[in-house]
C-alpha cells in the first residue's frame, strides 16, 4: 500500500490544461446568481444556497487559521511543509469580505428577525444581539479581528524566510497565544449571527464547537488534498515526507469522531431536556428530505470516514483518502444545508430545479474566486517555510545542537 502510494507520488503534474478552470466557476456562478435575482421564484432559494456555500468556505478559511495556530502553539513540526499554503488560506479574508457583500445586502430578506414580521418575544430578550446594526458591526469587527490575526501570522512567516531570526519563530507564537482566544470568539459569533440567527428562538451553547469541528475536519481533508497536488506539482515536495499524509489522516480520523462526539452531545441535551424553545429546531429537521439528509449526516459524516480510517495504513493510502476527501466535502456541505436550508423549506419538499441549480452554481462560483486566490498567492511566495528552525527535524535529520557541539570540542 505504501509502496503505491510512493509510485503515485513520484509522478508530476500538469495543471497547465486547468487554468482556465476558475474563470469557468467564476462565470458558472454569475450565471446562477443573475437567475436567481431575475427570476422572482428563485429570490429565496438563491438567497439561501448562496448562504450556504458561504459558510461552507468560511469553514475553510478558519480551520485553516486555526492549523495554523495549532503548529506554532504545539511546535508541531510535522506540519512545516503544510504552514505556507495554510497561511495563503486562512489570509482569503478580502475575498470574504467581497463574497459577504450579498449576504449584507440581502440580510432583510435572509435573517427573519430583521424584518417586522418577524418579531416576537424572543427577539426582545434578545435584541441587543440580534438588531441591523449589531449585525453590520459584528460583521466589520469579525474581518477585521480574522485579517489581523491571519496576516500577522503570514507576515512574520515571511521574514523569517528572509531572515531566519528567532525574533519572528516568537512573533508567531505570541500570536498564536492570544489569537486562539480571539479566534474561538470571533468564530462563536460568527456562526451564532450568520447562521443560528436564522432561528432566534432557537438555543444551544454548543453550536460554535459544533461548527468549529465541522469546519476543521473539511480542511484537514482538503489539505490532505493540497498537499498531494502540491507535491505532484513539485512546490513542496523536497520537503514533505509520506509521514505527513498519514499525520493529516490521524487528525482528520480525530475530527472525525470530535465532531460525531459535539453533534450527538448536542441532539441529545435537547432531547432529554424536552424544551419546546430547542426541540422545534430538530423537529423542523425530521420533515420531508431533511429526515434523509439528517439519516445522511449521521452515516455519512461519522460512520463510513470512521469504519474506513481505522486501520493506521489506510491514511496513506491514496485511492482511499482522495475520494474520502470528496466524500468530506459532500458531507459538511450537506451539514450547511441542514442547518439553513429548512428556514425557508420547512416542509422538506424534494430538491427541486432550482435549488440544484443555484446550489451548485453558487458553490462553483465560490470556489473559483478561492481557487484564483490561491493561486495568485501561491505564486506569489515561496511554497514551503524556507528558514524555519524545525525544517530538519520534519525531513528526519538530526542537527546537533551547538552547545553539545561547543563542549564537544573543548573536551577535544
Amino acid at each position: 500500500m505504501s509502496k503505491q502510494t510512493e509510485n503515485n507520488d513520484a509522478s508530476r503534474f500538469d495543471l497547465s490544461k486547468w487554468a482556465k478552470l476558475p474563470n469557468q466557476l467564476i462565470a458558472g456562478g454569475i450565471l446562477a446568481a443573475i437567475a436567481g435575482i431575475l427570476i422572482p421564484s428563485w429570490h429565496k432559494t438563491f438567497a439561501y444556497s448562496y448562504l450556504t456555500a458561504y459558510m461552507f468556505f468560511l469553514s475553510l478559511v478558519l480551520g485553516s487559521m486555526f492549523l495554523v495556530m495549532v503548529h506554532h502553539l504545539f511546535d508541531a513540526y510535522w506540519l512545516v511543509p503544510l504552514r505556507r499554503f495554510l497561511e495563503h488560506v486562512s489570509c482569503a479574508i478580502p475575498v470574504l469580505v467581497l463574497l459577504f457583500i450579498p449576504i449584507a445586502l440581502f440580510a432583510g430578506s435572509i435573517y427573519p428577525w430583521m424584518s417586522p414580521e418577524g418579531h416576537d418575544h424572543s427577539l426582545a430578550i434578545k435584541s441587543i444581539m440580534y438588531n441591523p446594526y449589531s449585525f453590520y458591526i459584528m460583521a466589520v469587527l469579525l474581518f477585521a479581528s480574522w485579517y489581523w490575526l491571519s496576516n500577522g501570522l503570514r507576515n512574520a512567516s515571511l521574514e523569517q524566510d528572509k531572515t531566519g531570526a528567532a525574533s519572528c519563530t516568537i512573533t508567531m507564537r505570541r500570536y498564536a497565544a492570544g489569537g486562539i482566544f480571539v479566534f474561538a470568539i470571533s468564530l462563536t459569533f460568527a456562526v451564532f449571527y450568520w447562521m443560528k440567527s436564522l432561528e432566534h428562538q432557537w438555543f444551544s451553547t454548543m453550536y460554535g464547537v459544533y461548527y468549529f469541528a465541522g469546519s476543521v475536519w473539511t480542511t484537514l481533508a482538503t489539505t490532505y488534498v493540497l498537499a498531494f497536488v502540491l507535491k505532484g506539482t513539485g512546490h513542496i515536495s523536497p520537503i514533505i515526507q509520506q509521514s505527513t499524509f498519514k499525520d493529516i489522516g490521524t487528525l482528520f480520523f480525530a475530527f472525525t469522531v470530535f465532531y460525531a462526539y459535539i453533534h450527538f452531545s448536542q441532539y441529545f441535551l435537547i432531547w432529554n431536556a424536552a424544551i419546546p424553545e430547542e426541540t422545534f429546531w430538530y423537529v423542523k429537521r425530521e420533515n420531508g428530505v431533511w429526515w434523509s439528509v439528517g439519516m445522511l449526516i449521521l452515516f455519512g459524516h461519522f460512520f463510513v470516514p470512521f469504519l474506513s480510517l481505522l486501520r493506521i495504513d489506510a491514511k496513506k493510502c491514496l485511492p482511499i483518502m482522495i475520494p474520502m476527501a470528496v466524500w468530506a466535502w459532500l458531507m459538511h456541505y450537506a451539514d450547511m444545508s441542514f442547518n439553513i436550508k429548512p428556514v425557508y423549506n420547512p416542509t422538506g419538499e424534494g430538491i427541486t430545479f432550482a435549488s440544484l441549480v443555484l446550489s451548485i452554481g453558487c458553490m462553483a462560483g465560490m470556489a473559483g474566486v478561492f481557487a484564483k486566490w490561491f493561486i495568485k498567492e501561491l505564486n506569489a511566495h515561496p511554497a514551503f517555510p524556507q528558514k524555519d528552525p524545525r525544517i530538519a527535524e520534519t525531513l528526519g535529520v538530526y542537527v546537533e545542537p551547538l552547545s553539545a557541539s561547543s563542549s564537544k570540542a573543548s573536551n577535544d
